[in-house]
């Protein structure tokens, strides 16, 4: 990490631990989130991802700090699991689990928000056949778009939301599933979920999938 200035603001973050990888999450930058394959790798890869989030924070129009890279704190460690190894952040941290503001509501909603559009300009801009990956493989521009939508449609019975996945083609479908996930999301504002996943966990992981799939995109075409 860069040198941390003395008055620089510190970026909360947990450590997701598993056997095999490590994710680093800031805990109030919905989709800041990246994995290496320990705890500094972790780190440094969410150092590097800071000027492609702020991209995220600026579509928001939330305040992203110049320094918020360079002054991690790490409020919190958790076991991984198998999602883990495999690849996304799967555990939900104690923070998400405290009630929250209308006003964190909003700007949660807000990045979630931008992760989107992020991500529909990333694929506006891509050809429909990308590289292949480092392996060989990896899917296609349309089908990373079905991917992310399913996952999302799927997430989303988490907060005991029911939606069809909409044709990524049907501009007003697409539309209205994603002003349902955002109505749900900042309606859980003051609630303490009792099962299920919390609303600040579910905004995390809607906005990681969509901008890690819209970086891999960025760097396969």
């Amino acid at each position: 990490m860069a040198p941390r200035g003395e008055n620089a603001p510190s970026t909360a973050v947990y450590l997701e631990v598993g056997g095999k990888r490590v994710f680093a999450c800031a805990l109030e930058w919905p989709g800041w989130c990246r994995s290496g394959k320990d705890e500094q790798g972790a780190l440094a890869a969410l150092e590097a991802a800071a000027a492609r989030y702020a991209v995220v924070a600026a579509e928001a129009q939330v305040p992203f700090p110049s320094g918020a890279a360079g002054a991690f704190d790490v409020v919190e460690r958790l076991r991984g699991s198998a999602t883990t190894d495999f690849g996304a952040p799967g555990e939900v941290a104690t923070r998400d689990r405290e009630p929250f503001t209308t006003e964190q509501a909003t700007r949660q909603a807000a990045l979630v928000a931008a992760s989107w559009a992020v991500f529909d300009s990333v694929v506006a801009g891509a050809p429909a056949e990308l590289r292949k990956g480092p392996r060989g493989g990896g899917r296609d521009r349309d089908a990373i778009v079905e991917h992310v939508l399913g996952a999302e449609t799927s997430y989303v019975r988490k907060l005991d939301l029911r939606l069809r996945q909409p044709d990524p083609g049907d501009a007003a479908a697409l539309a209205a599933h994603r002003e349902a996930i955002l109505a749900a999301l900042t309606a859980q504002a003051g609630a303490v979920p009792q099962k299920g996943w919390p609303a600040p966990y579910l905004a995390r992981r809607i906005a990681w999938h969509a901008l890690d799939h819209a970086w891999e995109i960025e760097d396969r075409s």
